[in-house]
């Protein structure tokens, strides 16, 4: 890492932004900022916490001239209360106006280097056998969160071209860790409860990220020069049907998981009429990416295993 680097990380206080805060503060010749609406008293000290808004670039106390990175880690993921025209444009306020607002702001103040923290949902939903989401593949997004993922990225890379300011881009998977919320904690919590799963004759193929690896990464970017205006999809380069997913769970928290074997094509015939198709598709249908250009432009190799980022995921879950 550079000597007397300034980053500043958005979404201190969120499973992504504050992780990587943690780990970037290991570095003594960084020094550090986070933008974000609160305090965060977890964060190490030396982190200097700026109380604000990316939705407002205007604000005074977001001053980006003497930042030489912007790491964006914050976003609206998760909105359903609404109207469709009125979901859809929550969503691009904060991951698209918002985001291409801070760009902006940083471009225009000397910021070197933004890397985004996109998604692997802007190329799809599902991918068939033995033909895993590349980062040269078109976008194609499914859901209101996954198009202003994609419009944000489309608009970073313009900004780029007008500017000269490097961005990169980084489409991860589902992440998982200590302190993971979402489906991922409920499933551990089904499983620590004994709970019968009917997932037992599951064999499709998800990929994953430890949130262990994802930091790597986006630190791997933050300083090389091949990682300049380009897009990597993360991934722990092991992928996982869901049954095998919860069998090594179950393994983690020291049991052995109830997965009754139902037929997929039942399972998800039962899903439907229950208006559950979504659901159904995420915990039976594929989702591959392939890691091989991050592997081969940056000399990058995930440095966790998967069980070895289930072991530590289970291991804060239970703390």
């Amino acid at each position: 890492m550079n000597q007397g680097r300034q980053l500043l990380v958005t979404g201190g206080s969120g499973f992504i932004g504050q992780s990587l805060l943690r780990k970037l503060s290991l570095y003594p010749e960084l020094r550090l900022f986070t933008l974000m609406r609160g305090h965060n008293p977890t964060l190490p000290k030396g982190i200097v916490q700026i109380q604000g808004s990316f939705l407002d670039v205007s604000a005074k106390a977001i001053g980006l001239s003497d930042i030489d990175v912007v790491v964006h880690t914050a976003a609206l993921i998760h909105k359903t209360n609404g109207s469709s025209s009125d979901l859809l444009s929550e969503f691009r306020k904060v991951n698209v106006e918002g985001t291409l607002n801070l760009a902006r702001k940083a471009a225009k103040s000397g910021v070197r280097r933004f890397i985004f923290i996109s998604s692997i949902k802007v190329n799809g939903e599902f991918t068939l056998p033995g033909k895993p989401f590349t980062a040269y593949d078109q976008f194609s997004p499914q859901d209101f969160y996954s198009v202003s993922k994609c419009e944000a990225e489309i608009g970073l890379y313009s900004l780029a071209e007008k500017t000269g300011m490097e961005v990169v881009i980084i489409r991860p998977p589902l992440v998982y860790g200590p302190g993971v919320k979402g489906n991922f904690s409920s499933i551990l919590r089904i499983l620590k409860k004994g709970i019968p799963l009917p997932l037992g004759a599951v064999h499709n193929k998800r990929s994953l990220v430890a949130l262990d690896n994802l930091l790597d990464l986006i630190v791997t970017c933050i300083d090389h020069p091949n990682a300049a205006n380009q897009t990597f999809l993360a991934g722990d380069g092991d992928d996982l049907s869901t049954t095998e997913l919860l069998q090594r769970l179950g393994k983690g928290l020291g049991q052995s998981p109830r997965l009754i074997p139902i037929p997929v094509g039942l399972l998800t015939f039962v899903a439907v009429l229950l208006g559950k198709r979504t659901m159904a598709q995420r915990l039976c249908g594929s989702l591959q990416v392939d890691i091989s250009k991050a592997r081969e432009m940056l000399d990058w190799v995930p440095p966790i295993t998967v069980d070895e980022g289930i072991r530590r995921a289970v291991e804060g879950f239970n703390d």
